[in-house]
């Protein structure tokens, strides 16, 4: 713990934030229920829980975008701040960073910074003001590009730290980040990480939200959890562990979290999937692999390592150069998507919202988006009377959080777009279903609920492939781990007789260094070259 977690915890330095008994209630549903909250000048508060925990409703009180129910108050070096008013939050020194970036991509880097507050000299912009204000803190932030720079013509990762610009030119002392490194590459997470330490050296107090447990770690000062409106508790930073925080958010301890009650029937009769020296001639190099009945097979690697990629060739969304690919014995190597599908194979993408659902329509209609010619009656007329008992019964199975089918997809959390997104494949009556990063952007109750669904799913006898940026996920769910890289499949881990999975094997796999030898069993099993 540092000197100032220190200080803190004597109580000899008063929190820069004081949420206090924060209520707030919409209609008959009770958003936050005496919700409080401190953070402290150069410090990082990560504050955690499920989507629809209150973390949002709790954010938007302190940027003044809503109101809270009398009673409760939020206070600013020890000092009521009126609440329900931005420009009075902003002038506080309060800024959100949202998940989605509210920038204006046709506009320069200078001109977003100051977007609504643009410096004007006798009615007119002064846009030399603008970026002579905005270049020391791009040099603050360390960043390549200019005040003139065009947004659009920026990295995700960029346009991140421009949102933080923008907070610095209101010298902002509390600045929120929500979900900051869901659309970042590892790269641009690493230089956002730089950035946050970069800005707790010099007093701002950075207010975390993620469901990404390792950033915690990594980050975190403080933890706070929030579940069903109301405030569970906070961790300090050598309090942290995966298993306090996930009972703390989910009400239920870590032996419950992952589910792997099936059993995967590894005989050569068994194989459902086989793929051979599949290749695309620059990412993807010699892949083999065999899937059995019943199995969940992990696909793990670094960023760039040609995971998704092999992925795409196998679902035929990709031209492969060498390859084949072989469902149940019989060769099939899918040309396009539309033949993977027609052969039983399916492949959930790892970027939903702009690759898998149709946001603006609605869950009904996502559901059954791959089934319409099965509705259609003899005279083609669709049966929605089919469809909606179909939309129905995908709710009711895969829990998904929706009063009704009509519901738009865009409406929903990840979690939720994430089962509908499932739901639409599983109609296909898949015989291997591909996974790509099947939880990113879910929250932790909606990733064990996916873990059980994907349990579930193996132990029906699919052959599922999972390929997951997360190590405790791969480990908890995957029945064997195949580690690529560099294109290539680098090496497989197995379980072994009183040796479980384990984070070792795989990362030493993933940078190149072999595992250790295991004489007495195959635990750890390098590809034969």
């Amino acid at each position: 713990m540092d000197a100032a977690s220190s200080k803190q915890r004597d109580g000899d330095v008063p929190p820069v934030l004081r949420m206090h008994d924060i209520r707030k209630t919409f209609g008959a549903v009770k958003a936050l229920r005496g919700v409080s909250l401190s953070a402290w000048a150069g410090e990082v508060h990560a504050l955690m829980g499920e989507n629809g925990a209150g973390k949002s409703t709790l954010m938007k009180i302190l940027s003044g975008a809503y109101t809270p129910d009398a009673g409760g108050e939020v206070l600013i070096d020890g000092k009521t701040m009126p609440t329900g008013r931005p420009e009075v939050s902003k002038a506080h020194g309060i800024a959100v960073i949202y998940q989605e970036l509210s920038l204006a991509p046709n506009l320069t880097v200078a001109e977003n910074v100051f977007l609504g507050s643009e410096p004007a000299s006798r009615g007119i912009v002064d846009r030399r003001r603008m970026r002579e204000a905005t270049a020391p803190i791009l040099q603050q932030l360390g960043v390549s590009f200019g005040p003139n720079t065009i947004v659009e013509d920026l990295s995700l990762g960029e346009r991140q730290l421009v949102e933080i610009a923008r907070a610095l030119s209101t010298n902002a002392r509390i600045i929120v980040m929500d979900e900051p490194t869901t659309s970042l590459s590892e790269r641009e997470t690493e230089r956002l990480f730089e950035v946050i330490a970069r800005m707790k050296a010099e007093g701002i107090a950075v207010i975390y939200i993620s469901h990404r447990m390792e950033e915690i770690y990594r980050l975190a000062d403080r933890c706070s959890v929030l579940r069903d409106g109301a405030y569970i508790g906070t961790l300090t930073r050598d309090e942290l562990s995966a298993e306090k925080l996930v009972a703390m958010m989910v009400g239920r301890d870590l032996s419950s979290f992952y589910k792997k009650e099936h059993k995967p029937q590894e005989t050569d009769l068994d194989v459902v999937l086989s793929v051979k020296g599949m290749s695309d001639g620059r990412l993807v190099k010699d892949c083999s692999f065999e899937v059995h009945r019943g199995e969940v097979l992990g696909i793990s690697g670094l960023i760039g390592s040609g995971r998704t990629e092999l992925a795409r060739l196998i679902y035929g969304a990709d031209a492969a150069t060498a390859g084949t690919v072989w469902l149940e014995g019989r060769k099939v190597t899918p040309r396009s998507p539309r033949a993977a599908l027609a052969a039983g194979i399916v492949y959930l993408t790892e970027d939903r919202a702009s690759l898998g659902l149709f946001l603006d329509m609605s869950i009904a209609d996502n559901v059954n988006m791959c089934v319409l010619e099965r509705d259609a009656k003899a005279t083609g007329i669709r049966d929605f009377r089919i469809a909606a008992e179909r939309a129905a019964n995908a709710i009711r199975n895969l829990a998904i959080k929706a009063p009704h089918a009509r519901i738009n997809a865009g409406g929903l959390s990840g979690g939720n777009q994430q089962k509908v997104l499932l739901a639409r494949l599983l109609e296909l009556n898949p015989k291997v279903i591909i996974l790509d990063e099947p939880t990113r952007g879910v929250d932790v109750g909606a990733k064990s609920e996916i873990y059980r669904l994907i349990d579930r799913l193996a132990g029906q006898g699919m052959a599922v492939v999972m390929i997951s940026s997360e190590l405790p996920e791969i480990i908890g769910v995957a029945d064997r781990v195949l580690v690529m890289r560099e294109g290539a499949i680098a090496g497989e881990v197995r379980a072994g007789p009183g040796r479980p999975l384990n984070q070792e094997d795989i990362m030493k796999f993933s940078v190149g260094t072999l595992a250790p030898a295991a004489p007495d069993h195959q635990a750890v099993e390098e590809t034969a070259t």
